[in-house]
């Protein structure tokens, strides 16, 4: 069982994603770096593509979750960075960020912001998430 309890409220409005989230008690929280979309060699992947960015930091993220012992279904929190101030670019990278998650939507951010740290970076994936420590 996850540790992990997604929370909605009838009383605000229908989003994709979950309002709030809790922790069981004893649960083990693990805080991520961002996740951003680089290639083995540390490369840019898919400059100028925000989707394609998109997908690469989830597959990032995955990887970084697995190395902590946690799969995507344990993520408590995510904050998605986009290096845009166009509506389009941030809601297209957060499509693959949704999709990505599958079922388990989430509570999250998504922000426009001005420049990410890697040249050509146009998005990153901060994530918390938690785990019992059996």
């Amino acid at each position: 069982m996850s540790a992990v309890r997604l929370i909605r409220s009838s009383s605000l409005a229908e989003a994709p994603y979950a309002y709030a989230a809790t922790a069981a008690a004893g649960a083990r929280l693990i805080f991520l770096a961002g996740a951003c979309p680089l290639n083995d060699d540390g490369s840019t992947a898919a400059p100028g593509d925000y989707a394609a960015q998109a997908a690469r930091c989830m597959e990032t993220l995955s990887v970084a979750l697995h190395a902590a012992g946690a799969a995507r279904s344990d993520v408590i929190s995510t904050r998605v960075l986009v290096a845009s101030s166009t509506r389009e670019d941030l809601v297209t990278a957060w499509d693959v960020v949704h999709a990505g998650f599958g079922s388990h939507d989430v509570p999250s951010t998504l922000l426009g912001v001005t420049v990410l740290g890697y040249p050509d970076q146009l998005v990153e994936i901060e994530a918390i998430a938690a785990v019992h420590d059996d």
